[in-house]
């Protein structure tokens, strides 16, 4: 393929939530499996203050941990822009008021995560491009971003869950004891006290005692001030399902996999997530009686279909020790770092990361270029 032939393709990471730094590590992994001879690759990194920064490829590949500390944006990258025209869109780079160095663009791959992010606004501003791009379309983004609505689709379609609830920004400001009381009565401890659109496990925290849930949910409205909150499942175990829909294929589970934490009252937080050294682990594929893993992978299929997403998702699972496998949620763009657990998933299902990469930027080139189909 010539270099006139070569897909190019827009790798946009980094943006304004609490998950910047994981996005640009996994912006780095993404680099690393596309082909050079096939892909054309330019970098669109986000700040943190929402600004659009061209990053060179070299300068992707270079985003990595470093003494502990997890990689930005840096702001002292030149400006970005897209921009379309009749035919197509283009990647340039501001000065002042001028355009340089402009490229066609043939597809974004959004590595991003959080809000702004995967849930449905940064896919919203490619469709007003024109702009195909890798993943799932604005409303099952953001209904899978929202653990509420999230919830809501999958109840209608039968899909089991632990139980929860919602609390409202409006009922904590108006009955913030109502709030407390109506937890303490519905739902068993220990419960999760979660943002409704965060992600990473920023935010969220384990309460066992009722004493501490006001300040749980403090803590989470200070990412989201909407909450959800879950009654915890003890003796469960914590397993995750990769889903994949290839161009011209009904959507396929893969292997599940199962994340093991070796403190007893730990759980897969931010820190055990993306920092190797954390007491964490994960095992793929994970060990279940044949019956089960079936039932993840039907269910994993399940949820990809009741939030009508395309191209991937993971979903994340409690299966008891009778066998039942509970939903805990989805995620619409599940990270691809060293250490994730989505393309560890597919290897272990015979899909090499660089032929998964290659699958979903295909699977983005054959949909429509706009909603409006």
């Amino acid at each position: 393929m010539s270099a006139d032939e070569r897909i190019k393709i827009a790798v946009v990471f980094g943006g304004q939530s609490n998950e910047h730094e994981v996005s640009c590590l996994t912006a780095a992994g993404v680099l690393g499996a596309l082909d050079p001879s096939r892909y054309e690759v330019h970098g669109v990194g986000i700040d943190k203050q929402g600004v659009w920064r061209r990053y060179s490829v070299d300068e992707i590949g270079a985003l990595r941990i470093e003494n502990g500390r997890l990689p930005s944006i840096d702001e002292g990258h030149p400006l970005a822009v897209m921009v379309r025209e009749p035919g197509g869109v283009r990647l340039a780079t501001l000065e002042g008021d001028r355009m340089s160095d402009p490229v066609r663009v043939d597809v974004a791959f959004p590595v991003m995560h959080g809000a702004y992010c995967e849930d449905g606004c940064i896919q919203g501003h490619f469709e007003t491009l024109g702009l195909r791009y890798v993943g799932c379309g604005v409303t099952s983004s953001a209904n899978g971003m929202d653990k509420a609505f999230m919830r809501i689709c999958f109840e209608q379609a039968g899909i089991p869950l632990v139980p929860w609830l919602t609390i409202a920004p409006a009922q904590w400001r108006e009955d913030r004891q109502g709030c407390l009381d109506r937890v303490n009565a519905e739902l068993r401890y220990p419960v999760y006290v979660k943002p409704a659109r965060g992600g990473s496990s920023v935010g969220i925290s384990r309460v066992g005692d009722p004493a501490r849930l006001a300040g749980a949910v403090e803590a989470a409205r200070a990412v989201d001030p909407k909450v959800v909150v879950e009654q915890g499942v003890v003796g469960a175990r914590e397993i995750e399902c990769g889903v994949l829909a290839a161009v011209g294929e009904a959507p396929r589970a893969s292997r599940p996999g199962e994340i093991i934490m070796h403190a007893n009252d730990g759980f897969y937080d931010y820190s055990a997530k993306y920092l190797p050294e954390e007491q964490v682990e994960l095992q793929v594929p994970a060990d279940l009686p044949a019956d089960v893993t079936e039932r993840v992978r039907a269910t994993a299929i399940a949820c990809f279909e009741a939030l009508d997403c395309e191209g991937l998702s993971r979903v994340d699972f409690f299966v008891l020790p009778d066998g039942r496998a509970l939903v805990n949620e989805i995620n619409t763009m599940p990270g691809f770092t060293p250490f994730s657990m989505y393309p560890s998933m597919w290897r272990a299902t015979d899909v090499e990361y660089a032929d998964l990469i290659g699958a979903l930027v295909d699977q983005a080139l054959a949909r429509p270029a706009s909603v409006l189909r």
